[in-house]
C-alpha cells in the first residue's frame, strides 16, 4: 500500500495550493520559495500522470482530477493533525466529552464525580446522556459508557459491568399497598424502562406471566422508571449499578429476593484512534476503579425480603415436537 501513495512532501505542497488557490500563499505557510512550491505539484502531476492545476489570472483552480484527490488528502492530513494534539493533549488538563446511558450518569456517575474532579480539577468534562450508537463515531464525543450488546464494530471497547435486575418501589407504596407475595404485584403499576423485554424476564423466572396484562407505563429509559417509583407511581425494575444508591438511602425498597440477569451489559467505547489519548485513558482507569471501590463497600442489600423459587425451564422429551 505505501508503495502506491505519493510522496508526502507533494502532496503537502497540492493541500496548501488548493485550500489558497494561490502558490504563493502555501510557499509563505509551507516557509519555502514559489519555486519550491511549483516543483513539488509538478513532481505530483507526473507521478500521477494527470494535471492538478490550471492558471485563473494570478490565482490557480483544480481539475476535475484536482478536485477529486483533494477531499481524500485534506482528510488523511486532518486526521494527523488531529490523533497529533491527541497524543500530545496533557493527561489531566484540557477537556473531555462523555456519553453515558442516562440512568448510569445520573444515578451512579453524578454522586461520585467528586472523586473524579478532587483527583484531575484541570480536566473540564462535558458529560451527555444518551445510550446512542451513533455517539461511538460522533467527532465532539471522547468516550462512551453505554449498554449493549458488545457489537459496536471498528471501535475499542471493554466491558465494564454485567447487573442483575430485580423489582423495586418506595417505601410509601408499599406501606399503603402491601406486597407480600408476587401475585400482589396485580395490584400495581408496571413501570417500564425498556420495550416491556426486562420485566418479561423477570415475571418469566417468577412464574407470573400472566401479570403483564396488568396496568402499565413505559417511559422511555432506566433512569425515568427509577424516579417514578421513587415518587410511587408502581413497581419499577431496579438494578444492581444504578439502584445501589437508591436503596440505600431508603427511597427504594427492594421486595422481592428473585433477581435475574440483564439483557445486556454495559461498556466503555471509543474510537479506535481515541483509545491512546492519555486524557481517555486516565479517564477509564477512574471509571474501572470506581467500580472495583463500589462493589467491595456493597452500599445496600439487594436481597428482597419476599423469597421466590425461580421458575425450572420445562424439560423437552427427546423426539417430541415443539411449537413453531
Amino acid at each position: 500500500m505505501a508503495k502506491r501513495l505519493p510522496p508526502l512532501n507533494p502532496l503537502r505542497a497540492f493541500e496548501a495550493t488548493a485550500r489558497h488557490a494561490s502558490l504563493t500563499k502555501a510557499a509563505a505557510e509551507l516557509n519555502v520559495t514559489h519555486g519550491a512550491i511549483s516543483h513539488q505539484i509538478k513532481a505530483l502531476e507526473q507521478s500521477l500522470g494527470v494535471k492538478l492545476f490550471e492558471r485563473a489570472g494570478q490565482r490557480v483552480k483544480l481539475t476535475p482530477h484536482g478536485a477529486e484527490l483533494l477531499p481524500a488528502v485534506s482528510t488523511a492530513f486532518d486526521g494527523i493533525a488531529a490523533a497529533t494534539q491527541r497524543m500530545t493533549r496533557p493527561a489531566s488538563t484540557g477537556a473531555l466529552s462523555v456519553s453515558c446511558v442516562p440512568a448510569l450518569l445520573l444515578l451512579w456517575m453524578i454522586p461520585r464525580l467528586g472523586s473524579f474532579t478532587s483527583q484531575y480539577p484541570d480536566i473540564r468534562l462535558t458529560l451527555i446522556p444518551s445510550n446512542d450508537a451513533r455517539d461511538v463515531r460522533a467527532p465532539h464525543i471522547d468516550i462512551c459508557v453505554h449498554y449493549g450488546d458488545g457489537s459496536w464494530t471498528d471501535c475499542w471497547m471493554r466491558k465494564w459491568s454485567g447487573l442483575e435486575l430485580f423489582p423495586v418501589v418506595s417505601p410509601t407504596l408499599i406501606n399503603n399497598r402491601p406486597i407480600r407475595t408476587v401475585r400482589d404485584l396485580a395490584d400495581h403499576v408496571f413501570l417500564h424502562g425498556d420495550d416491556g423485554r426486562e420485566w418479561h424476564t423477570w415475571l418469566a423466572a417468577a412464574d407470573a406471566l400472566d401479570l403483564e396484562r396488568g396496568r402499565r407505563h413505559h417511559l422511555g429509559d432506566a433512569r425515568m422508571a427509577s424516579e417514578a417509583a421513587v415518587h410511587g407511581h408502581g413497581v419499577a425494575l431496579g438494578d444492581t449499578v444504578t439502584a445501589s444508591g437508591l436503596l440505600a438511602r431508603g427511597l427504594l425498597v427492594a421486595p422481592f429476593s428473585l433477581s435475574v440477569p440483564a439483557v445486556d451489559d454495559f461498556y466503555v467505547v471509543c474510537r479506535n484512534e481515541m483509545r491512546s489519548a492519555p486524557i481517555v485513558q486516565l479517564f477509564i482507569d477512574w471509571l474501572f476503579a470506581e467500580k472495583e471501590q463500589a462493589d467491595g463497600r456493597a452500599d445496600a442489600p439487594v436481597a428482597g425480603r419476599i423469597g421466590i423459587r425461580r421458575k425450572r425451564p420445562a424439560l423437552r422429551v427427546i423426539g417430541a415436537k415443539t411449537a413453531p
